[in-house]
């Protein structure tokens, strides 16, 4: 991998290797864009093949960010943290104070936060070491666990999706296909089930399986069938890339919308949903609500305010599929010009009052 090709051809900022041997730190800190402000992202912690896998990981989700953030109305840029190991094995408070002076050594350019195998008490290591760091225990004036407000967006995202796939965004009655029933997905089961929603489940942890059946009335199938079941939405809620060559001709839903992460294996997967008229509510936008309430933690946390930002997803999603219908394209598509277009729109309003300075400094 040429890593300066990859990093000028999606217009990375930074990468960072930080590395510590006393607590056996190996991680990667990639920084996006700062456009809007702060490059803001978890730190994933994971046992990856390679080290060019960690890397390319760790760009991938940087960008990722950044359009996250954009498109959620956020002044924040994006960026992540991966680090090298088995989250069972290996975790310290060494390892993760260390990562916190890293993260402190960037003076504020990156912000990071709860990721794929980290927790929240991760995040208090590291916040004894930089206030850069959001997502830690509410003894700190934190929001603390940020699942079931991510559920919280998501069950608003698939409203307005539904609004668009059925012309009503009543959810009562729906039969819904819910891949994974893990944290997010399980408070998401809640509001669905207090609407009147009927649920198809499956998971790979049985008991997370057991408990949605007896608390929801969920019916359980195989992990490899969810695919093919008769159902009203798909809502992936675990594993990246389910939306391929192999699932797509199996799908029997109308409307795809859940809170995984890159659920496209590749781009061309959204033209084909496009193509057989099924409705796509693009990932980045309807699962938001998490980085949406921790980064209301810095300007102090008030959750009202956070929900209240929260509750604009549903707004988002049905701007994605105006932009959708307004350029003829895909709603991948549109989602990322919506990002792109804001950002570019703070580009040009920051770049001018560069430009006033100079002007009025006789630069």
């Amino acid at each position: 991998m040429k890593i300066f090709d990859y990093m000028e051809k999606f217009d990375y900022e930074q990468l960072v290797f930080a590395h510590d041997e006393a607590s056996g730190l190996k991680a990667i800190i990639a920084i996006h864009d700062t456009t809007l402000g702060p490059a803001l992202g978890g730190t994933r912690m994971w046992t990856y093949a390679s080290e060019e896998e960690a890397i390319i990981d760790a760009l991938r989700l940087a960008r990722g960010m950044t359009y996250k953030n954009a498109a959620a109305g956020l002044d924040l840029g994006g960026g992540k943290t991966v680090i090298i190991g088995d989250p069972r094995k290996d975790k310290s408070e060494a390892l993760f104070r260390a990562l916190g002076r890293y993260v402190q050594s960037l003076n504020g350019r990156y912000i990071t936060a709860e990721d794929v195998g980290t927790t929240v008490q991760d995040m208090d290591y590291i916040h004894l070491e930089t206030d850069y760091v959001t997502g830690i225990s509410p003894a700190f004036g934190s929001s603390g666990n940020p699942s079931p407000v991510t559920a919280y967006g998501v069950y608003r995202g698939m409203k307005a999706a539904a609004k668009v796939a059925f012309g009503s965004d009543n959810l009562s009655g729906k039969t819904i296909a819910v891949q994974g029933v893990g944290n997010v997905s399980y408070n998401l089961l809640k509001h669905l089930h207090e609407e009147g929603a009927n649920f198809i489940v499956t998971d790979i942890n049985e008991d997370n399986v057991n408990k949605a059946v007896k608390e929801f009335g969920a019916k359980a199938v195989g992990i490899n069938e969810i695919y093919g079941v008769e159902c009203d939405i798909f809502s992936p809620n675990a594993l990246g890339a389910v939306i391929n060559d192999d699932t797509i001709p199996q799908l029997k839903a109308k409307l795809i919308a859940g809170s995984a992460n890159n659920q496209l294996k590749e781009e061309r997967h959204g033209d084909i949903l496009q193509e057989k008229g099924i409705i796509y509510a693009p990932d980045f936008v309807i699962n938001a609500g998490g980085v949406i309430n921790v980064a209301d933690e810095l300007n102090g946390y008030n959750r009202d305010r956070a929900m209240k930002k929260v509750e604009t997803i549903y707004d988002n999603i049905l701007k994605v599929f105006e932009i959708a219908e307004r350029d003829g394209i895909p709603s991948y598509k549109a989602a990322n010009k919506m990002a792109e277009e804001r950002i570019e729109q703070m580009r040009k309003i920051r770049s001018n009052f560069i430009r006033q300075e100079k002007s009025i400094l006789g630069r």
